[in-house]
């Protein structure tokens, strides 16, 4: 075994943006002396993990009667199995930056050292970053992660967003949009950039792909005035005076800007409308008030203030839509109110890709499982504290 890592590297790059799954089973077979090799892909509800090959089908593939292709994305950790055979097993996370994207299987004659099991997990990282990448040049894994026809402004959003979760030596953060294949009006962005990560949560008025249509247009007004060096507000005042000049007040969006710096925990907001901001520090919940200002584009300069905000090492942050905070089915009472802090308290322990599921879990929960009313978003964000180092 020469170089399996720089064997798969070269195979990647020199494969298509469709055919990176089967470059690197051919790679793998021969670097590792694999007998098998499969991949497998997160849907757009992180509610199951999906077989790339075979036609792509998403019922087929090797079977998973353990939950080990789910507990491995769960846990980000490798997990082995031997069979009856003696072939061993691994299955390993493909993870980008942070960003959770499938798992991948190697099967192997026999039980290996910790060296063989390094390298797998080395390639399985390479793999994940290609994978990322190639979303560009094809939709073959789009159409993996899709278990149902999007929406039109389902389609908008999900291109639009950053990724789903992003791990520094600073923090972990993770969000989720919701109803998957029909979410419209709301949405999250983030950029890192040095000691400085930006947070938005948006919630854009009205239904359907007009509201996906003007959400697009602040996250993109919000990102040109970001990647132009300004800071929150020229950002919010931006975006506001962008989407005033199209609608002229009649449409507008709530939305909350963060800037944390990273190296000190500092925590700066805009709050221009209705996303909710709590904190979860030990295990005690919070909401943190802020001063609401004008949704983006009711009026014409409208002008914005910063507030302040200290963190803790260890706090962690909830942003939630009105679509989550209000839910409201059936009279039941809101899903802000009480079930909702609840569901965060539970998962004080999961890490954010984990928590901000538990949380639209217990949402559709809440909703007895049917469609939920109102697009919802959950961003979940932990600060480590100063100095800290990743853990994942």
């Amino acid at each position: 075994m020469s170089d399996p890592l720089g064997l798969v590297s070269r195979a990647l790059r020199a494969a298509r943006p469709d055919g990176l799954v089967e470059a690197a089973d051919r790679a793998i077979r021969s670097g590792l002396g694999a007998t098998r090799t499969a991949v497998f892909i997160a849907d757009y509800r992180l509610g199951g993990l999906w077989p790339v090959g075979d036609a792509d089908r998403g019922d087929g593939g090797p079977p998973d009667r353990r939950g080990l292709v789910r507990r491995c994305f769960s846990s980000q950790q490798a997990i082995s199995e031997q069979d009856a055979a003696g072939r061993c097993r691994w299955y390993l996370p493909l993870t980008a930056w942070g960003e959770r994207v499938g798992v991948l299987l190697v099967e192997l004659p026999g039980p290996v050292g910790p060296g063989v099991v390094d390298q797998a997990s080395e390639i399985a990282g390479e793999l994940a970053t290609a994978l990322r990448a190639a979303d560009r040049g094809t939709d073959r894994y789009h159409r993996v992660r899709r278990r149902e026809r999007l929406s039109m402004a389902a389609e908008l959003q999900w291109e639009l967003l950053p990724g789903r979760s992003v791990t520094h030596d600073a923090f972990q953060l993770a969000g989720q949009l919701e109803p998957a294949y029909t979410v419209a009006g709301d949405h999250f962005d983030w950029s890192v950039d040095g000691e400085r990560l930006t947070v938005t949560v948006l919630d854009g008025s009205g239904v359907g792909l007009a509201a996906a249509v003007l959400t697009a247009v602040t996250v993109n007004a919000l990102r040109n005035a970001r990647r132009s060096g300004e800071g929150l507000v020229e950002q919010a005042e931006l975006a506001s005076d962008t989407v005033f000049h199209q609608h002229r007040g009649r449409r507008h969006v709530a939305t909350l800007l963060l800037e944390l710096d990273t190296g000190s925990g500092r925590l700066r907001a805009v709050d221009a409308g209705s996303p909710h901001l709590l904190r979860l520090r030990g295990g005690t919940l919070s909401r943190i008030d802020l001063e609401q200002q004008l949704p983006l584009g009711m009026f014409a300069e409208t002008r914005y203030d910063v507030q302040e905000v200290d963190l803790e090492p260890g706090d962690r942050l909830f942003v939630v839509s009105d679509g989550v905070w209000a839910a409201d089915p059936a009279g039941r009472g809101r899903y802000g109110d009480r079930e909702m802090g609840r569901a965060m308290r539970a998962a004080r322990l999961q890490p954010p890709p984990e928590a901000v599921g538990t949380v639209m879990r217990e949402l559709r929960g809440w909703h007895d499982e049917a469609a939920l009313r109102d697009d919802a978003v959950v961003v979940c964000l932990d600060w480590r504290g100063f100095g800290s180092r990743d853990v994942e």
